[in-house]
């Protein structure tokens, strides 16, 4: 059962943060005509366009977004993006999900990535775990967190009610 005590981040402070991210990255790609936004399937998509939104209203980049598909349970299998490697070669690019657990997903996404040319590479993340298996970091972060390994973070990104907490 989740508790008042178990929210990390409520709705208010999820939309700030991802607010102060899209600035971020405006401020990282402010040298740039074009940014793609490459958000991993599920909460990192909805996170990613969440980002694209306001990027849209404070910047004139023109800013894509990708989705990329990786499975979770098995990330060493082929990943796919909703863009062509030609859409993105020689742009700038930030990986977007939703948490930084153990690093297993955002590492395989980065390697995937990492065969294409690209002008700028950057991560992003609405919560980063200080405890990761894989030697991998977030760029922009909403917040930091220590955990314990036992202990889980979800994002349920519902209209009125998104939030962040520990289980």
């Amino acid at each position: 059962m989740i508790t008042q005590e178990n929210i990390i981040l409520d709705s208010i402070q999820i939309n700030q943060k991802i607010k102060r991210i899209a600035y971020q990255i405006y401020e990282s790609n402010s040298n740039e005509k074009e940014v793609i936004i490459a958000g991993v399937i599920g909460n990192g998509y909805i996170f990613a366009e969440k980002l694209v939104t306001i990027l849209n209203e404070i910047s004139s980049l023109n800013v894509s977004i990708c989705k990329v598909v990786i499975n979770k349970k098995k990330p060493r299998e082929k990943i796919t993006t909703s863009l062509q490697t030609a859409d993105y070669k020689n742009k700038s690019l930030v990986l977007v999900d939703d948490v930084l657990n153990s690093g297993t997903t955002l590492i395989y996404g980065v390697k995937h990535f990492l065969n294409v040319p690209l002008k700028r590479f950057k991560t992003a993340v609405l919560v980063n775990r200080n405890h990761k298996k894989y030697p991998v970091k977030a760029d922009f972060k909403g917040v930091s967190l220590s955990t314990s390994i036992k202990e889980h973070i979800q994002v349920d990104f519902k209209n009125e009610e998104t939030k962040a907490y520990l289980i």
